[in-house]
C-alpha cells in the first residue's frame, strides 16, 4: 500500500469520528439547530453508524420544548417512560459519563414543572401511585423543589412514597447526619422502601452499617427486618441517639416503640438508674428477644 493510500484510509477512518464529534458538541451545549445540521450531515455520510440512533433520539428530545401541563397522570407516565426507556439510554450511549446527568437534568426539570398541578394519587392509584412532581425534581437534582413538592402532599409523613422522596431530598441537601431522623421513620413505615433507597443514596458509611446489620441482626431474613434497623443502630452506634431521637415515633409500629425504649434505656444507663433499667430491659425483651440479646451482649463486654 502506498503512503498516499494509507493517508486516505486514515482520513476515511477519522472522518466519522470528526462528524460524530460535530454532533456531540452542540448536543452538549443543547444547541438544537446546530445539532440537527450536524446530525443530518453525519447521517448522510454514515447512515449505518452505531451511534446514529442514540444521537437522533437526543436531538429530537432537544427539540421537544413542550411546557404544557400534563392533562392527567397517564400523560405524565407516558412522558416519564419515554425519558427513562429512550432518552436516558441514548444519553449513556453517546455522551461522556460525566455529562449524562447534567444533560438529563433539564429534561427531568421540564417534566416536573409540567407535572406540578397533578395531585398525589396514593397507593390505590395502581400504576400511577408514584406519578408526581417530587421524584422528578429528585432526578433533576433540585432538592429544594422536591421537598416543597412533598410538603404539598397532605400527611406525607404517613405515606410511603412521599416519605421516601422527602428522605432522599433531605439526604441530598444536608447529608447523612441530618437525614437520620427521616431514615429511621422510613425504616419503620416502609422497610422495603428504606432498603430500596440505600443503593440510590450510595453512602459508604450507611452501606457499611447495612452490611453489619445483614450479617448480625437476629431477624427472620425478610425485608421487614429493616424496620428494626434504627433500634439496632442505637445498640451499635449509641452516639446516634440524639439524631434518632428527633424521629417522629410511630406508636403503631413495634420497631419504632422499641427504638424509643432503647433510647430511654441508654438515658437511664447514663444516669445510673438501675431500678428502672430492670423493667425497661424486660419490656425490650418482650418486644424483640433477639435485639435484647444483642443489646445485652454489648453490656457484658463493657462490664468484663
Amino acid at each position: 500500500m502506498t503512503r498516499t493510500m494509507q493517508q486516505l484510509d486514515i482520513f476515511a477512518d477519522s472522518r466519522d469520528v470528526m462528524l460524530r464529534n460535530d454532533v456531540l458538541a452542540p448536543l452538549q451545549r443543547r444547541d438544537v439547530a446546530a445539532a440537527r445540521t450536524a446530525l443530518a450531515q453525519f447521517a448522510g455520510e454514515y447512515p449505518d453508524d452505531g451511534a446514529l440512533p442514540a444521537m437522533t433520539v437526543l436531538v429530537r428530545e432537544l427539540g421537544n420544548g413542550s411546557t404544557a401541563p400534563f392533562a392527567d397522570h397517564a400523560a405524565l407516565d407516558i412522558a416519564h417512560r419515554h425519558l427513562e426507556d429512550g432518552v436516558v439510554p441514548a444519553a449513556r450511549r453517546v455522551l461522556p459519563a460525566q455529562s449524562v446527568q447534567p444533560w438529563l437534568a433539564p429534561c427531568w426539570r421540564a417534566l416536573a414543572q409540567r407535572a406540578a398541578s397533578l395531585a398525589f394519587r396514593g397507593a390505590g392509584a395502581g400504576n400511577h401511585a408514584d406519578s408526581h412532581a417530587a421524584p422528578l425534581w429528585l432526578l433533576a437534582g433540585d432538592w429544594a423543589a422536591a421537598r416543597a413538592a412533598v410538603e404539598g402532599i397532605e400527611s406525607w409523613w404517613r405515606i410511603q412514597a412521599p416519605f421516601a422522596w422527602m428522605t432522599e431530598a433531605r439526604y441530598r441537601a444536608d447529608g447523612l447526619d441530618a437525614a437520620w431522623p427521616l431514615l429511621a421513620g422510613l425504616a419503620w413505615l416502609a422497610p422495603a422502601r428504606f432498603v430500596a433507597l440505600l443503593p440510590t443514596l450510595s453512602d459508604a458509611s450507611l452501606d457499611a452499617l447495612r452490611r453489619r446489620f445483614d450479617a448480625g441482626f437476629p431477624g427472620t431474613g425478610e425485608v421487614d427486618d429493616y424496620a428494626w434497623f434504627p433500634a439496632w443502630l442505637l445498640v451499635v452506634k449509641p452516639a446516634l441517639a440524639g439524631r434518632l431521637g428527633e424521629a417522629r415515633v410511630q406508636r403503631d409500629q413495634v420497631a419504632s416503640r422499641a427504638t424509643a425504649l432503647l433510647a430511654e434505656i441508654l438515658r437511664r444507663e447514663h444516669e445510673g438508674d438501675q431500678h428502672e433499667l430492670i423493667g425497661l430491659r424486660q419490656e425490650l425483651s418482650r418486644l424483640h428477644a433477639g435485639l435484647f440479646d444483642t443489646y445485652m451482649a454489648t453490656r457484658k463486654v463493657q462490664h468484663r
